[in-house]
């Protein structure tokens, strides 16, 4: 209890304690409607190190609310074993510090409520019988049992005997598609040890039906037949010929495990985004995002894709970073030598050989969570991060830094952070140039990408789609659309901004207000949240177009959580109006702390009740200068349309 009571004050937010400890407290007790102030009295937790210390940047980083948290424990008599898969890719390169280190982070999960599941992948993609090969493995999985077990709790347990490979039943129909011959055989191999806290290490090798021998498999293999096995599909439909048998076991299966998380530690870190120098994507929702990430990396494998993309043409100094990124060095290396620097085609080739050997471990590894996600709940989530970063429980206070504009913050480790908040480290729809600073150790030579963060998601709906009806002011020979547009649900949206700031709309009023203005309409999800964005005439420059955020709006069961205000908000500024836009808040609207992340530049505009934001490049502070001007006098202007008529005070 003391461990749960000194990780939950180091907590970001109120409501991330409370949907933690319903989700994962287990037992009823008055302990668990403690708030979180409470959790932080004087001498209450054990000493944890630096593994999560209250910091008050962190602490204090705002969500997107627009009222009260109204989220409520939820106790229940019996729950599922919450899991997660770990694969650990290449261990025998891990020195043992730091896998003892992240063995201390898994056995930290397990006591905050959260047990793993360890597999290792000694880097062989191929089915092979080879006895060096199994032996490889088994080493290495007895390695990584030894660094758990260091530091005490239940320990670990190694497992080499719970996998078979067997033909798969051609005839068989599935609403999952089975990709793999690889199944579990023996389930409570692994549920007996996951029951008693301790923590399975499985080395990926299966006794073959056909050739009645041991085997090593390829660990993304074993990762998805361990998916489907806890999710209860292999074992169920295999074994029940009468589909509503097959449906109730699986019901029955799931309630033992509930598989929440897919970790995968891989020594080359995130997902890379190609239109960002030396970083990769923090948040991926696959459900939008996965077809491009794909084209880009089989871009990269290929030799197809540049990679000096549109924002990596600008000259740019070396960084220090570029030292331990690849793809870095392949771009100096064909600056130098447009500069005339002597360069070497055996080098570039190398240079090149290797960026298509990491893009195709990237790929792989998108193609692993997007495998396992598709058959778990929408609640369950993947994270790629490095060993080192799954090894920073016990930085040192010196490795603290300070960051302009996101202020001070300690590195966390990202599995921690994520299994209290479900949430990467960093916002997604944070500019990129506050999340580089604020994720750069000061030893420049020991930066990789960063953690990602990957969930299913959910589809977004731009209207119309600027790929190919860029978004551009009104004219007679392009109208705006009009909200009678019928891939738009006008009821539902009306719904969305009235349930998300809790005040009636005057529906004609509005109507009437952005007719002939609208530039379009982002919609997450089945209208869990939007953007509503107009073109605006300043009153003081009528020939002028100004982009304008005119309602940001997300459901109340979804603010806070689930990542759809990111989601809408980096659909806004990265897709629809890259090149800025402008919006108003009142100034005492609790949301404003998370505007003030994501803009550019902010201004309380004088003798109102409204405070200017604008993630336009350039605009700089002053009464009437240019396009400051003309966003001043916009948001001055525009005249609400609430049913309450309250906007007059404004």
């Amino acid at each position: 209890m003391e461990l749960f009571l000194d990780v939950l004050g180091a907590t970001a937010t109120k409501r991330e304690a409370k949907t933690y400890l319903s989700r994962f407290r287990s037992d009823k007790s008055k302990e668990s409607h403690l708030t979180v102030k409470e959790t932080q009295k004087d001498g209450i937790g054990v000493n944890l190190g630096n593994l999560y210390v209250p910091v008050r940047a962190v602490d204090q980083s705002p969500v997107f609310e627009q009222g009260p948290s109204k989220a409520q424990y939820v106790d229940q008599i019996s729950r599922p074993l919450h899991t997660a898969l770990v694969k650990i890719r290449d261990p025998q390169a891990i020195d043992d510090s730091t896998l003892r280190a992240v063995g201390l982070t898994l056995v930290q999960l397990s006591r905050l409520g959260m047990n793993s599941v360890v597999i290792v992948d000694c880097g062989t993609e191929l089915q092979t019988s080879d006895p060096n090969v199994r032996r490889l493995a088994v080493e290495q999985a007895d390695r990584m049992a030894a660094a758990i077990d260091e530091h005490g709790g239940q320990g670990a347990r190694r497992l080499d005997n719970v996998l078979v490979v067997s033909n798969i039943n051609k005839d068989f129909k599935s609403f999952v598609k089975i990709t793999s011959s690889t199944h579990v055989t023996h389930r409570n191999l692994i549920l007996n040890p996951l029951q008693k806290g301790k923590i399975p290490v499985v080395a990926p090798i299966a006794f073959s039906s056909t050739t009645q021998a041991l085997a090593h498999v390829p660990a993304n293999e074993a990762i998805l037949a361990l998916t489907q096995d806890f999710a209860g599909l292999r074992s169920a439909v295999h074994t029940e010929a009468d589909p509503h048998a097959a449906a109730e076991k699986v019901k029955s299966m799931q309630k033992a495990i509930s598989l929440d998380r897919i970790i995968l530690l891989d020594p080359l870190g995130g997902i890379p985004a190609l239109d960002k120098q030396d970083r990769s994507h923090i948040f991926i929702n696959l459900d939008q995002e996965y077809d491009a990430i794909k084209f880009e990396l089989s871009g990269l494998i290929s030799g197809t894709r540049s990679l000096r993309t549109p924002s990596m043409r600008k000259n740019e100094p070396a960084s220090a970073s570029t030292l331990s990124n690849p793809i870095s060095k392949f771009r100096e290396a064909q600056s130098s030598f447009a500069n005339g620097a002597k360069s070497t085609e055996p080098a570039t080739s190398a240079i090149s050989h290797n960026i298509s050997a990491q893009a195709e471990i990237h790929l792989q590894n998108l193609n692993l969570l997007r495998d396992t996600l598709a058959i778990l709940p929408p609640s369950s989530s993947g994270l790629l991060t490095t060993p080192k970063k799954a090894a920073n429980s016990d930085r040192s206070p010196q490795d603290s830094f300070s960051t302009p504009g996101v202020g001070t913050r300690r590195q966390r480790n990202p599995l921690i952070h994520n299994l209290l908040t479900d949430k990467p480290v960093f916002s997604s729809s944070l500019p990129s140039s506050r999340t580089q600073q604020a994720d750069k150790p000061q030893d420049q030579s020991a930066f990789l990408n960063p953690a990602t963060f990957i969930k299913r998601g959910m589809p977004i709906s731009i209207i119309p789609d600027p790929r190919s009806h860029p978004w551009q002011a009104p004219s007679p020979s392009s109208p705006s659309i009009s909200l009678s547009d019928p891939r738009i649900d006008l009821p539902r949206l009306i719904h969305l901004i009235e349930d998300s700031f809790n005040r009636k709309l005057d529906v004609s009023h509005y109507l009437s207000r952005i007719e002939n203005r609208i530039a379009g309409i982002i919609i997450a999800g089945k209208y869990e949240g939007g953007a509503l964005l107009t073109w605006e005439s300043p009153p003081n420059h009528p020939s002028a177009t100004v982009p304008y955020l005119d309602k940001f709006a997300v459901l109340k069961r979804s603010q806070g959580a689930g990542g759809v205000a990111d989601i809408v908000f980096k659909a806004m500024v990265r897709t629809c109006f890259p090149d800025g836009v402008c919006w108003r808040s009142r100034w005492d609207n609790p949301v404003n702390k998370w505007y003030f992340e994501r803009a550019r530049g902010t201004w309380k505009i004088p003798e109102s009740n409204w405070t200017m934001f604008w993630t336009t490049e350039g605009v700089q502070n002053g009464e009437g200068r240019g396009v400051f001007g003309d966003y001043e006098s916009v948001c001055r202007g525009v005249v609400p349309s609430w049913a309450d008529n309250k906007g007059v005070i404004d």
